[in-house]
């Protein structure tokens, strides 16, 4: 490294982001993701003991794979070497790869290749790298956005241990943006900058789990905040609002607003509202409320409030979740809305979980009884001695692939759990299974029964 080299690198550091700044260079220093690298959990073991072997570090933006990555290059005894995937090609590989064979053959050196956005290589491009991660020529660490298991060649996945990372809580956050704030050497401490406890806990929650948003609003802030008669730079609720670029909105993910909002939201779709529902989901969206959460609920509401009277209701909104996943936000938006138009106008029946609640009261106070003995597995071994399955009538071999004969326990016979509505294609349900036992009764009557 020449002068010039040294001055620019010295220069980067310290007219980098402070989101990048602030990254940890310790395992003690890194808030959060404490179900992975607590101090009994696997991955915490094996960078203390310098024992890492390839791995896959998944998880949404800001949530600290590149933070972990770098830890580990602080750690480690091997070589560290780091590409992105965004610009990386296979000539990039190829010197990572020669550069490795020599550190092993001649320093008996490990090398780590850290590669940041892997899922953006190709197919060809991960297979390249496949034969040296196995024989050990390199030590993969790759992160992604992106769920591995669509986007990283399988091989590779089988060979490496996949670590997801979760959003960051709001406490976390906070902890972070304190120490951007007051930290003098990484963070802004040297500015005289303070920040107030609503400010900070508005940019916690709204960073939705992502740091680096946070920490860039907090360094927004402090560069553009005028210093008040004190001297100092106050950061308070109002400038935190025009840094995270996200008008204050009376929602609190802990407090009241929140569910009443999402009970408005789900009261909205079992009334058949399309217009509420969309404006309670507008209103969730813009106070920063995870898109995840919304999708739970309407799956709850496709279920308990449509049911069977709309069977498509269930697959939409499961499609929905699917889809916030892979789309991410703003985009998502409008496949929540499509999802919560769909449920809300809809037929409804409740009739799913008025079973379901007698089906296990029922349970609660009868216990295990004793199943029909024509049911049970005539399969193992000593079955056709116990009479497993002796009796049993297959349904496919009688008229409309139906026919009567004891399913419940015997001392609930006759007792009904599933009362389908008269609505949508429930009503359709029931015509069809009053059609089977009409049938099965003229069958009878008719002495013809099979």
């Amino acid at each position: 490294m020449d002068l010039f080299d040294y001055a620019r690198q010295n220069n980067m550091k310290k007219e980098s982001p402070l989101a990048a700044r602030m990254r940890p260079k310790t395992l003690d220093e890194v808030v959060g993701q404490q179900h992975i690298i607590g101090k009994d959990k696997l991955l915490y073991r094996a960078i203390k003991a310098d024992k890492i072997s390839s791995i896959i570090l998944y998880g949404p933006p800001g949530t600290g794979k590149t933070t972990l990555a770098k830890v580990i290059a602080n750690t480690t005894q091997a070589d560290f070497m780091q590409i992105n995937a965004t610009v990386a090609g296979k000539k990039d590989m190829e010197e990572v790869v020669e550069k490795a064979k020599n550190n092993r053959g001649m320093y008996q050196k490990k090398t780590i290749l850290f590669i940041d956005e892997i899922h953006r290589f190709n197919k060809g491009q991960q297979d390249y790298l496949l034969p040296f991660v196995e024989d050990g020529t390199v030590i993969l660490i790759g992160a992604t956005t992106e769920n591995p298991y669509f986007e990283v060649n399988g091989a590779l996945l089988s060979r490496s241990v996949i670590f997801e990372l979760k959003p960051l809580t709001a406490e976390d956050i906070g902890i972070l943006i304190d120490r951007a704030v007051y930290d003098t050497e990484k963070g802004m401490g040297s500015y005289q900058a303070e920040i107030d406890a609503d400010a900070r806990d508005f940019l916690a929650d709204l960073a939705d789990g992502d740091a680096r948003h946070a920490l860039n609003a907090v360094e927004l802030g402090v560069m553009t905040t005028d210093r008040s008669s004190d001297g100092k730079i106050h950061i308070t609720r109002q400038v935190a609002e025009e840094c995270i670029q996200k008008k204050v909105a009376r929602y609190d993910k802990d407090g009241d607003n929140h569910y009443d909002t999402i009970s408005a939201f789900i009261k909205s779709l079992r009334g058949s509202d399309p217009d509420a529902a969309v404006y309670y989901l507008a209103r969730m969206l813009n106070a920063g409320e995870d898109p995840k959460f919304i999708t739970r609920r309407m799956m709850v509401s496709a279920s308990e409030d449509v049911g069977n009277a709309d069977p498509q209701a269930m697959q939409i909104a499961v499609s929905a979740a699917l889809a916030v996943e892979r789309l991410g936000m703003p985009e998502a938006r409008i496949t929540l809305a499509q999802a919560a138009a769909y449920i809300a106008t809809a037929p409804k029946s409740n009739s799913s979980i008025i079973a379901i609640d007698e089906a296990m009261q029922t349970v609660n106070e009868t216990g295990n009884l004793p199943i029909p003995v024509h049911l049970q597995d005539a399969h193992y071994k000593s079955a056709g001695k116990l009479g497993h399955g002796v009796g049993y009538k297959y349904a496919h071999d009688y008229p409309n692939h139906y026919v009567e004969q004891q399913y419940l326990p015997c001392e609930l016979n006759g007792i009904r759990f599933y009362r389908p509505s008269e609505n949508g294609y429930e009503a359709e349900i029931q015509e069809h299974m009053n059609f089977l036992k009409d049938h099965v009764k003229n069958e009878k009557d008719g002495g013809t029964e099979k």
